[in-house]
């Protein structure tokens, strides 16, 4: 996990839903986001979808949400089946290469950003990690209000009664 003064922003970007809705990562801002680059052809990929899962279960009460962005050359086509037949229940866009470029360029898959309320980037993952490293980042983001979102206990002489 980064220290908060090291964090960039996350870049935002402009991608659609299965639904056909515009996704704005900044409609996310406030809350903790796990953004997962992924394919339906990714072995890895496949271990941490069922994580992320529960983990969007376990938190969304908390302000926290997994979003994933698909990078499957045939969009659609091979993405709705797949999230269909896993059950994914957290909001999935197609990626394109822009979308990568943005983040550095993804060149493995999974690739997956731990963003934090104030939209910047607390950690990245290239690759399979375990399962409890995105659990106990996301539970310290989620403990640890991001830079400018923390809030200030009034001094007691004018604390409302």
């Amino acid at each position: 996990m980064k220290p908060a003064k090291e964090r960039k922003d996350a870049p935002d970007f402009t991608l659609k839903d299965a639904d056909g809705k515009v996704v704005h990562l900044s409609d996310y801002r406030g809350k903790v986001v796990l953004l997962d680059f992924w394919a339906t052809w990714c072995g890895p990929c496949k271990i941490e979808i069922p994580w992320f899962m529960d983990m969007q279960r376990k938190n969304k009460e908390k302000g926290f949400e997994v979003l994933g962005v698909a990078m499957d050359d045939e969009g659609w086509e091979a993405v709705k089946p797949f999230l269909t037949d896993l059950g994914v229940n957290y909001r999935v866009v197609i990626g394109n290469d822009a979308t990568a470029q943005l983040y550095g360029g993804v060149d493995a898959l999974p690739t997956t950003f731990l963003i934090d309320q104030g939209g910047k980037i607390a950690a990245v993952h290239v690759g399979l990690a375990s399962k409890k490293d995105f659990e106990d980042g996301v539970e310290e983001l989620l403990e640890t209000p991001a830079a400018g979102t923390e809030r200030t206990a009034l001094p007691a002489t004018i604390r409302p009664k």
